[in-house]
């Protein structure tokens, strides 16, 4: 079968996009590794897939598949893309748009004279079992054992599982060895993105983050949400922060707990094209 797809990135954390919303496709896992390798398919981080809603108060139905194939309830860069793509499809005028994720309700608000899309990614969730998290509280700090070394982190679900580390330099700390390794522990019952957070003042970070399925990627938009929640809730930041990943700028604002979170940046499609699957 042959399948027509949209490249798209935000920040560089890229993806394919399909429009599911007249026919639906079940990709298999297979068929999902085969799209996302760089070698062999089209490459990306990450497969977006738009489907049609059965309510009538949700426009559409987001799903996000990783490069491993695994599927998962929320990426805020995809989440761009994807208000950017059923404008520029021609899939609905509406603005904003609302669309359902493993996760639950977005909103997407996209700016009509720019590239720029803000996404409410709703309110971070702390509680242990929420993110999830092996452990029988919530608390502001974290720790587990990794070989001989302790490891001290935040831990929020951002509609996906989040672990994040204050690092003193985002360039010198150990983002693929730390992070495949803390991806997996059993700490995390569901792995775990695991952010690297480097407080430049109370206005502005660095991140980087290790995805849970794909490695670390050049842009995480849920992973700079966490990573600038944990922040503020330890007191280190202001409630409106811009963050800086190695793809480029986010802004986030967080006014505190059970507020959503609202992120702002760019979202750019880069070519099309048909695959044989």
């Amino acid at each position: 079968m042959e399948l027509h797809f949209t490249k798209m990135h935000g920040l560089g954390n890229d993806f394919v996009v399909f429009d599911f919303t007249r026919a639906a496709y079940p990709l298999t896992a297979a068929q999902a590794n085969k799209i996302a390798d760089r070698h062999f398919g089209i490459g990306c981080d990450q497969i977006l897939i738009v489907e049609s809603s059965t309510s009538d108060d949700i426009d559409f139905k987001y799903r996000i598949l990783n490069a491993d194939g695994s599927e998962v309830g929320q990426c805020g860069n995809g989440a761009r893309c994807f208000a950017r793509y059923v404008h520029d499809k021609g899939l609905t005028n509406k603005n904003p748009v609302r669309v359902e994720t493993l996760s639950g309700v977005m909103t997407l608000d996209l700016n009509p004279t720019s590239q720029m899309v803000t996404v409410n990614m709703g309110a971070p969730r702390f509680t242990p079992s929420d993110i999830p998290l092996n452990a029988s509280e919530r608390q502001s700090l974290y720790t587990l054992q990794l070989d001989d070394q302790t490891i001290e982190f935040s831990a929020v679900s951002m509609g996906n599982p989040h672990a994040v580390l204050l690092v003193d330099d985002v360039d010198a700390a150990p983002v693929i060895e730390l992070g495949a390794r803390l991806e997996t522990h059993p700490m995390f019952p569901e792995r775990a993105n695991i952010g690297f957070l480097q407080v430049v003042s109370r206005q502005e970070v660095r991140v980087r983050v290790f995805e849970r399925g794909s490695g670390e990627t050049i842009a995480c938009g849920s992973g700079a949400c966490a990573a600038v929640v944990t922040g503020i809730q330890r007191g280190l930041l202001d409630s409106n922060v811009t963050a800086e990943l190695t793809g480029g700028v986010l802004n986030v604002r967080w006014d505190g707990e059970n507020q959503a979170v609202l992120m702002t940046g760019p979202a750019e499609t880069t070519f099309e094209g048909r695959i044989s699957l």
